[in-house]
């Protein structure tokens, strides 16, 4: 039997994951995990959550998914991507997915781009219609500074450990992602130890990949890596 943990990004829930998550459960017969991490889900709640809870939690759903299942898939997104770089270098995994891994964190000149749309349909009267807007209005306000601080803790913490990952390796990145820079996918590339190991991007994709017009290719490239 095959389980597949799919680790959901910061100020996030596994909803960023699902159209992914549902793919696979609708094409396998495999084992499909998506945790929300302490703190997260549809209401958040970070205050006072450090981000060792986080790692705990996700290592906790990994070790339970390893003792029902002969392999395990790591699948990660943003936050949830560097999280899963660090148990797979950790524990021996099958294989690696990496969706816009926030190994760096915030593309100004993407992001400038972004506002100045909200901008521009706020002017016309469109806010309500902009994907963005709608997706970061209320993480905006419910995200205290000190989950922030323990999420920039945390990438600074895990970082290292991406150069003791051997397992084969994919990393899908956005080209118009405001939150987490090209480089950072580089980094990744680079860092990671892997023999075998793939670096993807989506032309079109903002950073909730799973959620934009490239997620058809984004399900192909991730099935010929799963399944070769």
């Amino acid at each position: 039997m095959t389980g597949c943990l799919l680790i959901h990004g910061f100020t996030g829930a596994p909803y960023e994951i699902e159209p992914l998550a549902e793919h696979l459960r609708g094409t396998t017969d495999w084992v499909i995990k998506t945790p929300t991490l302490p703190g997260h889900g549809e209401t958040l709640a970070l205050k006072g959550v450090a981000n060792s809870e986080w790692v705990k939690y996700a290592e906790n759903e990994l070790v339970q998914l390893m003792k029902e299942c002969e392999q395990v898939i790591l699948i990660g997104f943003s936050m949830g991507g560097i999280i899963a770089g660090y148990l797979a270098s950790k524990y021996p995994i099958k294989k690696l997915i990496l969706l816009s891994a926030a190994a760096y964190y915030v593309n100004p000149k993407q992001l400038l781009v972004d506002i100045k749309e909200m901008v521009k349909d706020g002017v016309k009267g469109h806010l309500q219609e902009n994907e963005l807007f709608l997706r970061y209005r209320n993480k905006i306000t419910d995200t205290p500074l000190s989950a922030t601080i323990e999420f920039r803790k945390l990438v600074k913490q895990l970082r290292p450990q991406l150069k003791h990952i051997h397992v084969p390796t994919l990393i899908i990145q956005g080209e118009c992602d405001g939150i987490v820079p090209i480089k950072s996918a580089f980094y990744l590339y680079n860092k990671i130890s892997s023999e075998q190991k793939e670096l993807t991007f989506l032309p079109s994709s903002k950073h909730h990949i799973c959620h934009g017009p490239d997620c058809d290719e984004l399900l192909k490239i991730v099935d010929r890596f799963l399944h070769n």
